[in-house]
């Protein structure tokens, strides 16, 4: 099965890592054709294990080679391309658009955190199928009032985002696997 990694806390607040060493953290734990997607965190591979499986076994992997308390999340490649496919708005040169990974249930703390916040123009959320979605214009995201509450603690270990830039880019990564794939095995 294909997955992406996506790991909570990657090159901010003082936790710096090179992606290529990540990459050996999960080659060395047992994981095949290891590759990553920028610099934020979203390692590619894949696995025959259960996913409760290698997120335990992953975490501690990192946790060890970096000493810090790695947190991340698995998706499968179809749960990746669900994401993009499902994003609720438009693109927009003006806003970001985030998905949220997140724990199952977690999604629907999010829409309430975020219902209870003032909005500014054009900031909207909205929760489909499971994943949350958020807009909101360039520049504004740590200043907004739902921004302010992601980043307290208590959201530490139940979320991280990602751009839908980025989400494409991993979708497009796994794509290539795939044409390659049929390539050699055809």
């Amino acid at each position: 099965m294909k997955y992406c990694a996506f790991l909570r806390g990657v090159n901010v607040n003082g936790t710096a890592m090179k992606m290529a060493e990540v990459c050996d953290v999960f080659k060395k734990a047992g994981m095949k054709d290891v590759s990553s997607v920028l610099a934020t965190g979203n390692i590619l591979f894949e696995s025959d294990e259960a996913p409760e499986n290698l997120k335990q076994k992953l975490e501690k992997a990192l946790s060890e080679h970096f000493q810090y308390e790695a947190f991340l999340f698995l998706k499968t490649d179809e749960e990746v391309k669900e994401i993009l496919e499902n994003s609720p708005f438009e693109k927009d040169e003006n806003l970001h658009i985030y998905s949220f990974i997140c724990n199952s249930g977690d999604e629907n703390l999010l829409m309430q955190e975020f219902l209870k916040t003032n909005h500014q123009e054009h900031e909207e959320a909205k929760l489909i199928n499971g994943n949350f979605y958020w807009k909101i214009p360039k520049g504004n995201t740590l200043d907004s009032e739902f921004g302010k509450i992601l980043g307290k603690k208590s959201f530490k270990n139940i979320l991280t985002s990602r751009n839908i830039n980025t989400i494409e880019k991993i979708v497009n990564k796994f794509l290539s696997f795939r044409k390659e794939a049929k390539k050699i095995y055809p």
